[in-house]
């Protein structure tokens, strides 16, 4: 008895420290997101299509993960495959803030170097950030167990989310207006949570690998599978399967469905509502509560009740899509009324959206390709991500900035356009059908293998 109760306590113990590096990566998005894009674009008078490019940027260094977790499984650092390159990730995103403050002033001076500086601080955030993401998904893979990875993925982005909101309420406790001292004191505190979320997730819970293990645990990394990369057999299976396209398609367009505002609302609530920085610090708060508590709810139902995955997802891309015309409202009417009901919308049913879509994708993989398949659909999301950040920059320069729509004008646009991204996105999924998909023949799976292998 004594004995089983001890396991439970170390399963416990082990999963809330597999979601401790969320802390830091919530804290570092909060900054992003809410913060560093408002500031730079509203209060510095910074071209919002740079902050946003700048931004979005470390969606597309997502391929590192591939290279960082070859690296880890075949590079152990002093005994630790996850650890160390989980650690050093960490270390070096996190460097990034304390420059960021200074950098965005400059920009707002016009100068072209820092605007440089800031791309390079950028990218670097974007590489520290595939290290350490790859890390600690592989670290989740390698201490738990099949049985308990599900309860564990999902405590890990409940507490990701959850360290989002709690971030923006501290930044807007620390600095509810704009000032460059307090900017600076915010953005200094990011290694020291960064490194202390790490140092707290890894203390004890990976087994050092010495002499003979670590030397056939290498071989072992070296031997498993192709040389070659992945992509080429993720491709395969995407020109060869009509399934396959559809539900990638589904997973681009409502990625920008749901984050096309992501970097720009902030600045929507400055510029047409005439917000001050804590209230629109609290957008995302209201939007990512809306989230946990939507998932949470449905995960749970989920548990009890079987439920079809796909019309999870259609009903949350549907209610989103009536969120993101609320918004649309708000910003033809400039009313504050409307903004705080659209974003619960947006949050309760991008909730939905996320947890089915998330389900979903679990169930498009087929056993023998199924990092294949993942690596496809993370790409799709990294591709929509990436996508988001830039075009919400761009229509906001090409609209709002250029002076060829009024500011309320331009935001509805802006919404409008997401909304109809998101209802794209939906008619595709309808698209998608899993028993088809599961009907895949061993040839095709073997085909785009061999072009992997290649």
């Amino acid at each position: 008895m004594l004995s089983s109760i001890g396991r439970f306590l170390r399963a416990c113990l082990r999963a809330i420290q597999l979601t401790l590096p969320k802390i830091g990566i919530g804290w570092m998005f909060a900054l992003l997101t809410s913060n560093f894009n408002r500031i730079a674009i509203y209060e510095l008078g910074v071209l919002a299509v740079l902050v946003t490019t700048m931004i979005g940027l470390y969606h597309f260094l997502s391929p590192f993960q591939v290279f960082f977790g070859r690296l880890a499984d075949r590079r152990p650092i002093f005994g630790f495959r996850r650890s160390p390159y989980l650690l050093l990730g960490l270390l070096v995103s996190s460097a990034v803030f304390p420059l960021l403050p200074s950098v965005a002033v400059a920009m707002g001076r016009g100068s072209l170097a820092a605007v440089l500086a800031g791309f390079a601080l950028l990218l670097l955030f974007g590489v520290g950030f595939a290290a350490a993401g790859s890390a600690h998904l592989a670290l989740i893979a390698d201490t738990t167990t099949e049985r308990s990875r599900g309860l564990v993925v999902a405590l890990v982005w409940t507490v990701q989310i959850a360290s989002v909101i709690v971030s923006a309420a501290v930044m807007k406790a620390l600095m509810p207006s704009y000032d460059p001292a307090a900017m600076q004191r915010l953005y200094n505190y990011t290694p020291a949570i960064a490194l202390a979320s790490g140092a707290l997730a890894v203390l004890g819970l990976e087994r050092r690998l010495r002499g003979h293990d670590l030397a056939a645990t290498v071989a072992a990394a070296r031997a498993a599978g192709p040389q070659g990369g992945a992509l080429a057999a993720a491709l395969g299976l995407l020109r060869g399967n009509r399934v396959v396209r559809a539900f990638f398609g589904f997973i681009i367009c409502s990625t920008l469905g749901v984050f096309l505002q992501d970097t720009i609302l902030e600045v929507f609530g400055a510029e047409v509502l005439h917000m001050s920085v804590r209230e629109t610090t609290s957008f995302q708060q209201i939007w990512g509560g809306g989230v946990l508590g939507a998932m949470l709810l449905a995960g749970a139902l989920a548990s009890f009740v079987p439920v079809n995955k796909k019309l999870v997802a259609a009903i949350g891309g549907v209610g989103t899509t009536a969120g993101l015309l609320l918004l649309t409202g708000a910003a033809l009417s400039a009313s504050r009324a409307l903004i705080w009901p659209a974003l619960i919308v947006m949050g309760v049913f991008t909730g939905l959206y996320t947890l089915g879509a998330l389900s979903t994708m679990m169930e498009l993989t087929v056993e023998g390709a199924t990092a294949t398949y993942m690596g496809l659909w993370g790409l799709a999301q990294a591709l929509g991500n990436g996508l988001s950040a830039v075009a919400a920059g761009a229509l906001h320069s090409a609209l709002i900035d250029s002076g060829l729509l009024a500011a309320g004008a331009g935001y509805a646009a802006i919404f409008a356009i997401e909304a109809g991204l998101m209802f794209a996105g939906v008619i595709l999924l309808g698209g998608v059908d899993v028993a088809e998909f599961r009907g895949l023949s061993r040839s095709d799976i073997t085909h785009a293998l061999e072009l992997e292998a290649a």
